[in-house]
């Protein structure tokens, strides 16, 4: 079976194109889940690729074939993300080394949707309920659940006969005590507007404690672990035995670390002072918070870390500080979630910055040896995308590099959705 994964965002598509395989497919559907959801489904990366700048004159495809190992970069006519997957589809079978005849042999398609709220733990099936939740809770996630939901409706129109998936970024972080998502505001709030931490980012965060704790050999059930999603949205989250039990993020992606545009978390008062200095709406506030603060706010140069620390090299002291700011946001979280899980056994560095920036990985673990963690800087500063170790063989913590995938985590969710293997359990998933 081929299993589509769509990710879409507010300005771009990202896809990947998986083979089941049947033979894997068949053996799934026959054993018990606990035996099941131990195994890993044999997926096979065959297309993978993105629509970009999406809603210009400018879009443009990017995409690789990993069958014929080619790429594409071309333009592409996509002025809503309903016309990137259009585009998306069609390059299944146009390809010059097309990996599908028909779009009849896509058997599945998985939704990365970023908010389901409360209402799911776990990966779904798509049905009127599901889909009346993402509608409900696009407020929370006005960016991303739009869009995802039209591709959503677009794909049951255009692949009548897939198996349409819905995979939540914040199913994941459902297992947090209440003491780690009730807010200490009045009760009320909670009980009769809903208002929690959520968490987000959770796709990956699952991703990454599973394949951390494969790399060393052990069962995520039997590890505390720390993982660190740093891109230019960023979050931590502390894993209790494979259980999701805090994260940064919170009512929205804005709580948390220090990010690219987001301010993180900071002081309540600060809200309304500023409100009243500037004579802000609340809309201008929201904007100001998510897209002109963080890295970019501070440094006032950028919200990429890449060319923040080009700027730092020639002196610029607003820049550095900028920087001193998110690494020490980050530093702050580890040490704070070390405690709340009375140790920890496992610290997990993923996307952008968290994989391909020794430097940042370097100031981050600096004088942390009095904790068990102690970097290899000669691990620490080798490039390249596999799974590795950047601590020494004496550090009593394993600190890794995993790069991300969260697409392939969704193809794994549709897989057993697709054999009818229950996931709902958080304990038998991992």
């Amino acid at each position: 079976m081929k299993i589509l994964v769509v990710n879409a965002g507010s300005s771009s598509l990202k896809f990947k194109l998986f083979n089941l395989d049947p033979i894997d497919e068949a053996s799934l559907s026959q054993m018990p889940p606990s035996e099941a959801l131990a195994t890993d489904p044999k997926l096979m990366v065959l297309l993978s690729g993105v629509v970009e700048r999406v809603g210009t004159p400018h879009a443009q495809l990017t995409y690789k074939n990993h069958v014929a190992q080619t790429e594409c970069h071309t333009q592409a006519e996509a002025a809503s993300s309903t016309d990137a997957l259009s585009v998306v589809l069609n390059a299944l079978t146009t390809d010059p080394h097309a990996v599908i005849d028909s779009l009849d042999e896509v058997g599945a398609v998985g939704h990365r949707i970023a908010h389901g709220g409360d209402v799911f733990g776990c990966s779904v099936e798509v049905d009127d309920g599901v889909i009346e939740v993402i509608e409900r809770l696009s407020d929370l996630a006005p960016l991303h659940n739009p869009s995802a939901l039209a591709v959503l409706r677009r794909c049951q129109e255009l692949l009548p006969h897939a198996l349409e998936v819905t995979a939540f970024d914040t199913a994941f972080h459902q297992t947090m005590p209440a003491r780690n998502y009730v807010y200490p505001i009045p009760y009320r709030y909670y009980a009769e507007k809903g208002i929690r931490r959520f968490g987000f980012h959770g796709m990956s965060h699952k991703y990454v404690s599973r394949r951390a704790a494969e790399f060393l050999g052990k069962s995520p059930r039997d590890l505390k672990m720390i993982t660190c999603h740093l891109g230019a949205g960023a979050s931590l989250t502390a894993i209790d035995h494979g259980i999701s039990m805090d994260t940064t993020m919170g009512y929205t992606p804005l709580d948390g670390i220090m990010m690219g545009t987001r301010s993180g978390s900071v002081d309540p008062a600060i809200i309304t002072a500023i409100m009243e200095m500037d004579d802000l709406t609340p809309a201008e506030l929201d904007a100001m918070l998510n897209r002109e603060s963080g890295l970019l706010g501070v440094s006032g140069v950028s919200g990429d870390l890449r060319a923040l620390k080009e700027v730092i090299k020639t002196g610029d002291e607003q820049a550095e500080l900028a920087y001193d700011i998110f690494l020490t946001s980050i530093r702050r979280m580890i040490g704070a979630y070390f405690f709340e899980l009375a140790g920890v056994d496992v610290i997990v560095c993923t996307a952008g910055v968290g994989e391909n920036d020794p430097y940042a990985r370097r100031l981050i673990f600096r004088g942390l040896e009095p904790f068990g963690i102690q970097i290899d800087q000669e691990r620490n500063m080798v490039t390249g995308k596999g799974d590795r170790r950047i601590s020494t063989d004496e550090s009593t913590v394993d600190v890794l590099v995993i790069p991300t995938d969260e697409e392939a985590e969704i193809a794994r969710d549709v897989a057993f959705i697709a054999a009818g293997v229950d996931i709902s359990d958080p304990w038998a998933v991992m």
